[in-house]
């Protein structure tokens, strides 16, 4: 198999504009870097000094957040990629689409956090970790800030790869200078935070002072309507939320820090899959875009994601009880149970990726994504109490896997069926 993907890349690089997308998927892959393996080397330090509850209030605070960071980032990741992929050589209309959604997720990211306070302030278990919650939504204005979509959009990513590089470097050794008890856990997001509030200045400065495009100030309603043109892909993007964030928010009420350490540790090698197989579809995301009649490009793409999803989910079974004693202590023994369910989820999240975000979106069939996956994940939300209250942490894996296979063959299948009516 490994054989075929390599088969596959060189493919790629000898296709029109296959410079463009190794080069970039290389850019990439070096920011993936910075946001996932980074932190990566922090773990088994981390787990030594805060422990399994550390990991889960860090946990519990960054499921929370991640509501009110798919609220503030509204679908912009994807239908502003496209829009500035398609209007690239004309800087004015560059311009007012980077101007439209910069305005939009500010005024987002106001509401939510006016949102996050009032939970803080009138649920007990909320307060009770209000510190951690608000150092954690950080990370909105620090992804607002680096607004990574439009250099994926204009296809060059090399121009802030080394500063972010570097700069997650800085911070990342800063975990090792300042947390040095339990009760520093909270440091942890700060320092995160930190890292893409710094890289973000580096980004404003190439895309308004070497690129010259140009900030207008806003207006209301153009980012009115910018808001409303991506609320399919939003309500696609933020309902998976009632399963996967949600688990773990259920988890944390039910079975506390200790349970929702766990679950976090089996899942974060699977998020860094995920990650992966995100960057393949980002990377072909605005290629596809610019070519979406083209279905043999789109065939390439599947072989690749899917090849590699296939690999990781083997690699993360059969060696879970490696990855999780290697970079854990022993009190997170039982995170090997976790992994190993949910290594699985990479097949279906990539099925996910290839007929919904790079086949659906691009042929304009938002509506048909957001349905289904509003439907599975009601069915996730529901299936999560039981599943969370009875078996805890297992209960959550095995609800996140269950769900995104129902999800990933819905998709699949609806994909199929546009395409066979799209072609007569």
């Amino acid at each position: 198999m490994l054989s075929r993907v390599k088969g596959l890349i060189s493919r790629v690089k000898k296709s029109k504009d296959g410079s463009a997308l190794a080069s970039n998927f290389g850019y990439l892959m070096l920011l993936q870097i910075a946001g996932y393996v980074f932190p990566l080397i922090t773990i088994p330090y981390l787990a030594r000094v805060i422990g399994v509850d550390g990991f889960g209030k860090i946990a519990f605070a960054a499921a929370v957040i991640a509501w009110f960071q798919t609220i503030s980032d509204w679908g912009f990741n994807y239908t502003a990629t496209r829009d500035v992929a398609r209007n690239r050589d004309n800087l004015e209309k560059v311009s007012e689409i980077f101007s439209n959604v910069l305005w939009a997720r500010i005024l987002l990211m106001v509401v939510s956090f006016a949102i996050l306070f009032l939970l803080t302030e009138t649920i007990p278990y909320f307060k009770e970790n209000q510190a951690i919650l608000l150092v954690t939504f950080l990370l909105v204005p620090g992804h607002i800030m680096f607004p990574d979509w439009f250099f994926q959009a204009m296809e060059r990513m090399k121009y802030i790869t080394i500063f972010n590089l570097i700069s997650k470097a800085i911070f990342t050794a800063l975990v090792f200078v300042l947390i040095k008890e339990k009760q520093d856990y909270i440091l942890q997001p700060l320092l995160m935070s930190l890292g893409y509030l710094v890289c973000g200045l580096g980004a404003m400065y190439i895309i308004l002072a070497k690129w010259k495009v140009k900030l207008h100030a806003p207006h209301w309603p153009s980012v009115k309507q910018t808001v409303f043109s991506s609320a399919d892909v939003f309500i696609n993007n933020i309902v998976p939320n009632l399963y996967n964030s949600f688990s773990t928010v259920l988890l944390g009420f039910y079975g506390g820090s200790v349970a929702n350490g766990l679950l976090d540790a089996g899942r974060k090698f699977v998020e860094i899959g995920q990650q992966f197989l995100t960057v393949i579809s980002r990377v072909f995301f605005p290629f596809l875009s610019r070519h979406n009649s083209k279905d043999d490009k789109h065939s390439l793409y599947m072989k690749i994601n899917l090849s590699v999803a296939v690999c990781g989910s083997i690699v993360l079974m059969l060696f879970a009880p490696f990855i999780i004693r290697l970079f854990f202590t022993p009190e997170f023994e039982e995170a090997i149970t976790v992994l190993r369910i949910m290594a699985f989820s990479l097949i279906f999240l990539s099925l996910s990726n290839i007929y919904g975000v790079n086949f659906l979106i691009i042929r304009g069939h938002e509506k048909k994504l957001r349905n289904i996956t509003l439907v599975c994940s009601i069915v996730g939300f529901i299936t999560a109490f039981p599943l969370v209250y009875f078996y805890s942490y297992v209960g959550a894996a095995l609800n996140i896997l269950s769900t995104r296979t129902l999800l990933g063959f819905s998709i699949m299948i609806t994909a199929k069926i546009v395409d066979k009516r799209e072609a007569l």
